[in-house]
């Protein structure tokens, strides 16, 4: 009898899943986002499926927007509170926006960390 533990140093969402709707692509674009502007917001995810934990802090998530199956790295996160639901095996949290990456940073990141052809968000 054994267990499988996943886990996680990226927080993949989408906005139905509780990404931020105060970041917008568009606006951070034309004037970026500094994550001061969210110090004191702490944000909630819902329902990712499967049972995943992630780094504690002070170790940082990377987060990142699920775009109909395309990754855009918006920076990096402290997840502060983690719950699973064991039968309908779904995770759910709390989390606060520590670094958001500047506009230039966004593909660099997905070319660094990712690598993936497949889920790569081109920012326009």
């Amino acid at each position: 009898m054994g267990s499988h533990v996943e886990m996680n140093d990226t927080l993949r969402i989408s906005r139905e899943q509780g990404f931020p709707k105060e970041l917008v692509l568009e606006e951070h674009l034309k004037k970026p986002y500094s994550a001061e502007q969210f110090k004191d917001m702490v944000f909630e995810f819902y329902d990712k499926p499967n049972i995943r934990n992630y780094h504690m802090p002070p170790v940082r998530n990377f987060l990142v927007e699920d775009i109909n199956g395309k990754w855009l790295y918006w920076g990096q996160i402290h997840v502060l509170e983690v719950k699973h639901d064991y039968v309908n095996k779904t995770t759910s949290g709390k989390y606060k926006i520590i670094y958001i990456n500047k506009p230039e940073e966004m593909e660099m990141a997905h070319n660094l960390i990712d690598r993936n052809k497949d889920t790569f968000y081109e920012v326009k």
